[in-house]
């Protein structure tokens, strides 16, 4: 199989020094080794995470645990063999190496803890944590007991995701002005978060990931319809370094599914289409040019550019796949993820800043990296 490409970025505001992988899929384990894993909660994401566990040549799921035995009882129609449980407990105690858990926001932390206190490597659907505090213990935990802390920013092992960041960091784009993210739907309601918990990590850790950077401040307004406690629709304002401005615009309350990413810079405009079937990645060879400063009438014309529009071939791969693949690399080799509880931790540091925005009618607030 072809070696996978690596490219070095250097990343700023906080955010360490590390390689990005372009192609983790095209990467195979150096260890012949079969990974014992264990799944805990069978509901929206947990079927998915065990179908592409389970194709995983160097690892089987053995345990399935879920309080809901009707889920139990789907589990096991679908995969006979394979323990299931109600017992958190019975999982921790087996001889499962690594643990994902597929549960509520508000019981990450404690099974977390839980099966890192047990031996266990962890992986951790987003996002980590509900508190900043919370998600830092994670991280200490998982550093002074040597054991892989990974979140699912899943969108980060997305070849789409991984060709805009390519196109940022390389200066294709030239200096990036701005980005505006939409991700909307009709439901699916959480009944103990709101919109912006649910939806945002995605686009958060996007844009962390292609930018190479952490926003410096954040503002969020958002409101409540349906529930009139929990906001259905959110609009996020970040400010990142080199006067980069990012919105993310998060509903449960729109009449049509929208996954977009556009990123506009001096040189070049690109839009990510997550919805589009085929191409996903459009870039157009599109701007404004301001000319220098003259004392004639041409000093108020602008140049405007109409160039072509690009739509790279992609090796399109399930981002899931490559994840939990790049998760057993990690359990084998003893390696860093590139979504790791760091990554995670940042991630929640936004969200918990950007709650109090919203608390507070809208007020921009730093976002305070402290310690990790």
């Amino acid at each position: 199989m072809a070696q996978a490409e690596v490219r070095t970025v250097t990343l700023t505001n906080g955010i360490a020094k590390r390689p990005a992988v372009g192609t983790l899929e095209s990467q195979e384990p150096t260890k012949a080794a079969q990974i014992r894993f264990g799944v805990i909660g069978y509901g929206y994401w947990g079927p998915q995470l065990v179908r592409n566990l389970d194709r995983l040549p160097f690892g089987k799921v053995t345990h399935i645990a879920d309080l809901s035995a009707d889920r139990r009882q789907t589990a096991e129609f679908e995969w006979p063999g394979i323990t299931i449980t109600p017992s958190f407990e019975d999982v921790l105690a087996s001889d499962v190496q690594a643990v994902i858990v597929a549960t509520p926001i508000r019981t990450h932390y404690g099974l977390a803890k839980m099966a890192l206190e047990h031996g266990k490597d962890v992986f951790v659907e987003k996002p980590l944590a509900a508190t900043v505090e919370e998600a830092r213990e994670l991280v200490r935990l998982a550093d002074e007991l040597g054991r892989v802390l990974m979140v699912g920013h899943t969108f980060m092992y997305n070849p789409a995701v991984e060709e805009l960041r390519r196109l940022v960091q390389t200066g294709a784009l030239g200096s990036v002005y701005y980005v505006d993210a939409v991700r909307v739907n009709l439901g699916l309601f959480q009944r103990d978060i709101n919109v912006m918990w649910d939806l945002a990590p995605h686009d958060l850790s996007i844009l962390n990931y292609v930018l190479g950077m952490e926003p410096v401040e954040v503002s969020a307004h958002g409101a409540g319809y349906v529930r009139h406690h929990i906001e259905d629709v959110v609009y996020m304002t970040l400010r990142y370094p080199n006067g980069i401005l990012a919105h993310v615009h998060v509903s449960w309350l729109n009449p049509s599914k929208v996954r977009r990413f556009t990123v506009v810079g001096d040189r070049r405009m690109v839009v990510y289409d997550d919805v589009e079937a085929t191409e996903k990645i459009r870039i157009f060879n599109r701007g404004v040019d301001a000319p220098s400063h003259t004392s004639t009438f041409g000093e108020f014309q602008l140049s405007y550019r109409y160039g072509d529009i690009v739509s790279p071939h992609l090796r399109w791969n399930e981002p899931l796949a490559v994840e939990m693949s790049h998760f057993a690399q990690c359990i084998m080799e003893r390696k860093t993820p590139r979504s790791d509880g760091r990554d995670g931790l940042r991630v929640v540091r936004m969200l918990e800043t950007a709650n109090t925005s919203l608390a507070q009618g809208g007020i921009f607030l730093p976002i305070t990296a402290g310690a990790e």
